[in-house]
């Protein structure tokens, strides 16, 4: 089995991987590979025909395969970058050594200079939140099932119960109904939507699809197929609430109970997990705690909008390829970014100082719950670096923000990001 060697291999051709292999380019990596396990690049854009993409990236609105059109075309344009489809990275070595396969090749050995980690994330399945109840036909994630819509052209169900407020399943609801079916209801566990406040509006206040916060479901029923699900209120602890029982029929039952990051490559390969975000530890140029291991996107942190997704395929690229040509100044040292009171998580989780630094650091974080009016602080050494004011801030939207390198070179304890009391 001969060993095809490149400066820079990217495991995943979604937003993430797409910028990566063409910021890799721009930044001098001669050979760039991306290895995508899917028929097509653009990864799980193809399937979001809905718009809302690109406001930030190019500055106007685009459907998700718009989008991916765009990374794509600029990918195949650029001498240099080759595309591996239809293939399966099985194995990546801590010295960047990637075992895959594919139906022309069989096994392929591949060597990189640097890897650039860009899976993706998967959605949180049944088994994972363990509902009560038979195992009939109709219950699907929801990601599944706009995948059935939109690409396949299969309705799953005419009368459909979602649980779970994230984006995809608040867009699905409203997919649905346009598709001609019968949304009853979303159903949060939490006492607020964990979707973007712009799909709550227009996906469910919109079409008078009825939002019920602190409710979950505590059976599904049906024996051969779903015929309806058991609802119920839950207290702070979120148990249900005696006596708040009550009943919807339906044919379907769509998931959108969260993501999770697709790290088992990254476990494999030895890389630093944070336990938070469930992805990679990497400093502000996205690279892991293995040199030349760099990781972007959804596989770092689950983000609300794709436009930062490139972005950071970009950062991971840019670094990746001056990596590859051993242009990447040494560190003198790292300052840890931690989060404080009112926040769950910061990325990136330490900054490598160099002298070589200069312009702002982005920080990219989410609260613990929402709240209205509240200041963002960022400290150092007991001081206040950085502060702003926010109107409201919620889980389900990030938050950016970024940082002066001249205000962080004399911080010697590191970072800490924290709501003012």
């Amino acid at each position: 089995m001969n060993e095809q060697i490149y400066d820079v291999a990217v495991i995943g051709g979604g937003p993430a991987g797409l910028a990566a292999a063409y910021s890799a380019r721009q930044a001098g990596a001669e050979k760039v590979l991306v290895i995508e396990r899917d028929r097509e690049l653009g990864g799980i854009l193809q399937q979001c025909i809905h718009n809302g993409f690109g406001l930030h990236r190019f500055k106007e609105e685009l459907t998700g395969p718009g989008y991916a059109s765009r990374y794509v075309r600029m990918v195949n344009d650029q001498d240099g970058i080759e595309v591996m489809l239809d293939t399966m990275v099985l194995e990546v070595s801590r010295d960047k050594h990637i075992l895959a396969v594919n139906p022309r090749n069989g096994l392929v050995s591949i060597a990189a200079k640097s890897v650039i980690l860009a899976m993706g994330c998967r959605e949180r399945t049944r088994g994972a939140i363990r509902i009560p109840g038979g195992r009939p036909a109709g219950v699907f994630t929801a990601g599944a099932a706009q995948r059935m819509v939109n690409m396949e052209g299969y309705l799953p169900g005419k009368n459909i119960v979602v649980l779970g407020s994230g984006d995809i399943g608040l867009i699905m609801a409203r997919r649905l109904t346009l598709e001609g079916a019968k949304v009853q209801a979303v159903l949060e566990i939490m006492p607020y939507s964990n979707g973007l406040t712009r799909n709550v509006v227009q996906c469910l206040e919109d079409y008078d699809i009825p939002l019920y916060l602190a409710h979950t479901i505590t059976k599904v029923h049906g024996q051969d197929r779903i015929t309806g699900v058991s609802c119920a209120q839950v207290d702070d602890a979120k148990c249900p609430v005696p006596g708040t029982e009550f009943d919807i029929p339906c044919d379907c039952l769509l998931l959108s109970v969260g993501l999770i990051p697709e790290n088992e490559l990254s476990q494999q390969a030895g890389v630093e997990l944070d336990g938070i975000t469930g992805g990679p530890v990497v400093d502000q140029t996205r690279q892991t705690n293995l040199a030349g291991c760099f990781a972007a996107g959804n596989v770092v942190h689950v983000h609300d909008l794709v436009d930062f997704v490139s972005e950071e395929g970009d950062i991971s690229g840019k670094y990746a390829a001056l990596y590859a040509r051993g242009e990447m100044p040494v560190p003198q040292r790292f300052l840890p970014v931690k989060p404080g009171r009112g926040m769950r998580s910061v990325v990136p989780q330490r900054i490598a100082l160099r002298k070589t630094d200069d312009g702002q650091i982005r920080l990219f974080m989410r609260v613990t719950e929402p709240k209205p009016k509240v200041t963002l602080e960022v400290l150092g050494d007991g001081g206040i670096l950085l502060s702003r004011k926010l109107p409201i801030v919620k889980p389900g939207e990030m938050i950016v923000i970024d940082v002066p390198v001249e205000k962080l070179s004399a911080i010697d304890d590191g970072i800490e990001v924290r709501l003012a009391e």
